[in-house]
Parts: C-alpha cells; sequence; structure tokens
C-alpha cells in the first residue's frame, strides 16, 4: 500500500470560471475531460461543468465514457480514441456513445453489432499525421456508411496540430483540407455537425469554431500560448490545481557542507533548509533536482540538491517562524504562486503533464 504525503487541490469553480470564459469566444463547447480531465477528476469535473451548462462531454476512452454515463449524464458523450479493445464495441452500443472512428475496421465492426441506430464521428487528418481517415477515403467511406444503415454519421472531426504558435499558415491549410472533406460528404447527401477547434484554436483562430469547439487545457487553466507574443490571449485562464507537500524537517546547513545524494549542492554560505516530503513517488520529476522551485509562506525557494524518492531540500534562508508542518506549494499557491506552466518549464514538459502526473496524488475539492 502506498501512501503519499501529497495533496492536489482541486478549485472546480476556477474550471466553471475558464468554461464560460471561452463561451464568449465560441458559444458551443464539447469540454474534453479525457485522462480523468487532465488529472482534476472526471465525475467531480462533469458534475460542476453540467451545472454550468455543458450539454456534451468528449473523453478519452470508452469506459470514461460509460463512467460518465452512470453519473448519470444524459446528453452526448464523444469518445476520442473511440473503440480500441473488442468490448468497446458493445459498450458503446449499450450506453450510447459517440465513438471517434478513424479506420474502416471499426466501421464494420459496429456496423455488425449495433442492433439499433448508432451515431459515430468520424475522425480526418488533415495534418496531426496521428489516427484519421484522408480525403481519399471518402468515397470508400460512403460506401460503408450506405451499407451500413445502423450507423449514423453526426460528427465530423479533425485536430489542430499547431493552433498555439503565433500567426502559422498552417493552421488556415488545415481549415482548408477540413472545408473540403465536409464538402464532399455533404454533397453525397450526409448531415452532420463539425469540430475542428482545441483550446488555442477557440483563443485566437476563429476560423476554426464550426458547429462546436473542444477545449481541453484551457479549462484547467493552461495558457496555450504562455511564452508567446500571444500569451494574453490566455491570461484571464484561472489555474485549478495546486499542489502541496509539507515540510517535516528544518535544519542549518554550514558553509561548505553539501546536501544529499551526490553531494551535488553544496552551501555557499551559512543556509536555512527544509526537507519537503514529496519526490518521483509522487510524481515530482527528479529532473527538478537543483533547479525547481516552490513556494513557502509566500516566498519562492529554489531546491537545492537532488530530489528523491519521498523527499527534497529547499532553501529556506530568512523566511521568518518556518517550522516543521508548514505547507510548501510545488504548483500554485496563496499570494505567490508557481504557474503550471513554470513549472513544466523546469522540468522540460507541458502543462498538460504536469497536470495529468501530479493529479493522480490525493486529491481535495475546494
Amino acid at each position: 500500500m502506498w501512501y503519499s504525503f501529497v495533496d492536489v487541490e482541486i478549485h472546480l469553480e476556477n474550471i466553471v470560471k475558464n468554461f464560460l470564459f471561452l463561451q464568449e469566444s465560441c458559444s458551443s463547447l464539447v469540454p474534453v475531460i479525457k485522462a480523468d480531465a487532465y488529472g482534476h477528476g472526471l465525475i467531480p469535473v462533469a458534475r460542476a461543468l453540467t451545472h454550468a451548462g455543458a450539454k456534451a462531454f468528449a473523453v478519452g476512452s470508452v469506459e470514461e465514457g460509460v463512467a460518465l454515463r452512470l453519473m448519470p449524464f444524459e446528453g452526448d458523450i464523444i469518445s476520442l480514441l473511440g473503440p480500441v479493445e473488442q468490448r468497446d464495441f458493445k459498450l458503446i452500443c449499450e450506453y450510447n456513445i459517440i465513438p471517434f472512428v478513424y479506420h474502416f475496421e471499426q466501421i464494420e465492426n459496429l456496423g455488425e453489432i449495433a442492433k439499433r441506430q448508432c451515431p459515430v464521428a468520424l475522425k480526418f487528418d488533415t495534418g496531426m499525421a496521428r489516427l484519421g481517415f484522408t480525403e481519399k477515403d471518402i468515397p470508400r467511406i460512403i460506401d460503408k456508411l450506405r451499407f451500413y444503415s445502423n450507423l449514423e454519421l453526426k460528427i465530423v472531426a479533425s485536430h489542430l496540430a499547431l493552433a498555439d504558435s503565433v500567426e502559422n499558415d498552417f493552421v488556415l491549410e488545415q481549415v482548408k483540407r477540413f472545408n473540403n472533406i465536409c464538402q464532399m460528404l455533404t454533397q453525397a447527401g450526409f448531415k452532420f455537425k463539425k469540430s475542428l477547434a482545441n483550446s488555442a484554436g477557440i483563443l485566437a483562430w476563429p476560423e476554426t469554431y464550426y458547429d462546436f469547439a473542444r477545449p481541453g487545457i484551457a479549462l484547467y487553466g493552461g495558457n496555450p500560448f504562455w511564452g508567446t507574443n500571444w500569451q494574453e490571449k490566455g491570461v484571464s485562464l484561472r489555474p485549478a490545481m495546486k499542489v502541496r507537500a509539507p515540510l517535516v524537517n528544518v535544519r542549518s546547513l554550514s558553509k561548505g557542507e553539501t546536501i544529499s545524494y551526490g553531494r551535488t549542492f553544496r552551501a555557499p554560505s551559512d543556509m536555512k533548509v527544509g526537507i519537503v516530503a514529496v519526490g518521483y513517488a509522487d510524481n515530482y520529476s527528479r529532473s527538478l533536482s537543483n533547479k525547481g522551485w516552490v513556494v513557502i509562506k509566500d516566498k519562492r525557494c529554489p531546491i537545492i540538491g537532488r530530489v528523491c524518492m519521498q523527499m527534497m531540500a529547499v532553501d529556506i534562508t530568512g523566511i521568518q517562524s518556518i517550522e516543521r508542518g508548514d505547507m510548501a506549494y510545488l504548483l500554485g499557491g496563496r499570494n505567490v504562486s508557481i504557474l503550471p506552466e513554470e513549472l513544466a518549464e523546469w522540468w522540460n514538459t507541458i502543462s498538460y503533464e504536469v497536470f495529468c502526473v501530479l493529479g493522480q496524488n490525493n486529491r481535495i475539492y475546494v
């Protein structure tokens, strides 16, 4: 049995505020709550957004879709990875989940299994090159959908590859390709909703809105334009996750003394050091050794030495009245905060990973 001393505060009201803020630009949103709502908790986030007016959700797997349906939730549920395992096909039909389909075997399996009308979403590759049909597949798609009359084409979607880059022509190229695909299917007599925009698309590319957008990272307060000239477009987003761990020891370190494994940090002068009960076992990366920061009593404190399995040291020199049990904020804070993009930069990753991995610790909804 594993016990972590790390607490993850989830501020659901901030997720709701971000949802309403994004709606000011694009009124029709399908919140993306895949991967356990980016580490924020699938069901609590879905409940909060349902109360805020969300009518549909996008999840990362059929299993997540089933959990959402049993919440219960009566609106549309879109499974972005569609059916992956064989059992998924029956679950899609049983729980009325709309799957993204992106290869012909999925269409055929659903067509054979579905005993009643089954809605599907066609995923097209317009430049992401991960999943999706291409324009040349459309004649065969049309034949398959006409053959399997129990399949209803409800959504046509694609995904933006570079929307978070400033003034990128490739976004408009993807729009052009997507328009061509939709036109071909419309001319074949199909009626469907179109979806292309992600968080960055909502904030900067109105050409990508179509019938509904699929916000992900922005819902949780991540700014897709962090570090670019368009950073201001996401400045109103409010991070919903704070991560904290307690100090378990406070001690002095004399000039010239080293600390922790490998003796990678040597005190340049007499210092006061705090030992924080967090480490890579809590999904706090060892790569933050000697370069990350935390916030204690509204002061930024640098990590010194290596991040260990369940402990790390921070420089608390100059902070008054500090003692064991005081909280170190690894993400967020009270009056002074560690932003998700900052932590991601020190970690050499992106805020998406920060949320997903740290969110696996003990969550507290406040």
